[in-house]
């Protein structure tokens, strides 16, 4: 009974929030626009709160857009077939077979197996070994494989701290490597493709985000070495050869990058396959369930797919939508177009410290889906660069460090019991300003020149 009566106050609060937010709203924007601020502070608010189970709220939209006039059902309904949740769906099936196979523990061995066993050389390897993983696979599910392995390599409580923030950090830093990295990723592109942009092709994005995400390996690395003293570790090596099944899988994996990379247009030399990444990366998904394969099996594997993430994906979709068909969009980019007084500097530092710190206390999934939108209605009124500066926002929302409830990758840090509150403060403020600046400096001085 007691369950009920908190989960009835964490809704409460939700309808009281959205109620007070439409209230105040209606001083500075038409009924319609009001409504819409007052239904995604709903959401947000149980996305939050868990006061209705993630997949459930993701999916009120198709209720309540009509209901209050915001969109209609198949304008809102649509939005829950984008074409990147496929490629998200593609990225996943494969992701389920590399944990299936338990392939992901040769992977990490070897990366593992590049530095010394010693603290520092531990947490730099953990923290690589997290990004890179998680550049491919779900941060979520790789800070999960990689947790149950870490927590093993010692019994010092205060080492197994440290391997556990390397690991989220990690997982938060290296998902922005590709766009199938992380959802903002995802929802950056889906929302340039809606708006008619200039796609960035795969290995274009990888190119740009790589100088980003190394120096932050090292920042994260380091500073979560300081102190350690210089001991060496034991650590059980994965002797077995591969097997069949990881040998496919792996063989899969080295044939998508070469499609990817073929596909990848290189002007003016090659122009590319011209074939649909999100086609590509659900064809080898699907792959997996193929008799010459048959590495997953769809009643016994079929729990494993994250439809949840998939309807919040739409949700997503829909809050952009609604934000540009009801004009809100225009509306609140006249309110910031005043910022752009300023120099373009100054711009993006502002605009990368609200993200950041914003995406601390709520979905990043969503506020990502809220931002960009505006953020390209004020490049429109402005003629700035409006997808460098969508990059940066989208950039900003995976990095948050401070806060169990900021990322999947701290909860699950969280989750293991070595790690406090207070101690992932500490090491994340640190990292939200570094990251703050160190995006900043790269859009201005490299994402501006080929973007």
């Amino acid at each position: 009974m007691g369950e009920h009566k908190e989960q009835f106050n964490k809704i409460g609060i939700a309808l009281l929030l959205a109620a007070l937010v439409f209230l105040i709203s209606l001083s500075m924007f038409n009924t319609t626009q009001a409504s819409l601020l007052g239904l995604i502070t709903l959401l947000v608010t149980l996305w939050t709160n868990d006061g209705l189970p993630l997949a459930v709220v993701s999916l009120l939209p198709i209720i309540l857009f009509p209901a209050f006039s915001v969109l209609s059902t198949k304008d809102t309904s649509m939005n829950y077939a984008h074409p990147i949740i496929f490629l998200f769906l593609g990225g996943f099936l494969l992701a389920i077979a590399v944990e299936k196979s338990n392939l992901h523990r040769w992977i990490a061995d070897k990366m593992l197996g590049l530095f010394p066993n010693t603290p520092r050389g531990m947490i730099f390897s953990l923290t690589i070994t997290s990004g890179l993983l998680s550049s491919i696979l779900s941060n979520t599910t790789t800070t999960l494989l990689l947790m149950a392995i870490a927590l093993f390599i010692t019994d010092k409580i205060e080492l197994k701290m440290r391997f556990a923030l390397a690991i989220a950090y990690g997982a938060s830093v290296g998902g922005i490597l590709t766009p199938i990295g992380t959802p903002p990723n995802l929802i950056l592109l889906g929302i340039m493709q809606n708006k008619g942009m200039e796609i960035i092709p795969f290995f274009q994005w990888m190119w740009m985000l790589a100088p980003l995400a190394f120096v932050m390996f090292i920042v994260v690395a380091y500073l979560l070495s300081l102190g350690v003293q210089n001991v060496p570790i034991s650590r059980e090596s994965e002797k077995k050869p591969l097997d069949a099944t990881q040998k496919k899988i792996l063989y899969l994996m080295g044939f998508l990058i070469v499609l990817l990379l073929l596909n990848a247009p290189m002007e003016p030399y090659w122009g590319g396959l011209g074939l649909d990444e999100a086609g590509i990366l659900l064809g080898v998904g699907l792959l997996l369930f193929a008799p010459l394969f048959n590495i997953l099996d769809w009643m016994q594997d079929k729990g494993k797919i994250p439809f949840r993430i998939m309807f919040l994906f739409g949700a997503g979709f829909s809050i952009a939508k609604a934000f540009s068909s009801t004009g809100l969009a225009d509306e609140v980019a006249s309110y910031l177009v005043v910022m752009t007084d300023f120099a373009p500097i100054v711009l993006l530092f502002g605009i990368a410290m609200l993200i950041t710190f914003t995406t601390e206390i709520t979905s990043n999934t969503a506020l990502i889906s809220i931002m960009l939108p505006v953020m390209y209605s004020v490049a429109e009124q402005t003629g700035i660069n409006a997808t460098l500066f969508m990059m940066v926002a989208t950039i900003c929302a995976s990095y948050a460090f401070m806060l169990p409830i900021a990322t999947p990758p701290n909860a699950i840090a969280m989750s293991s019991g070595v790690v406090d509150v207070k101690t992932m403060m500490k090491y994340g403020i640190v990292l939200n300003l570094v990251g703050v600046f160190l995006i900043v400096m790269i859009a201005q001085f490299f994402w501006s020149n080929v973007l």
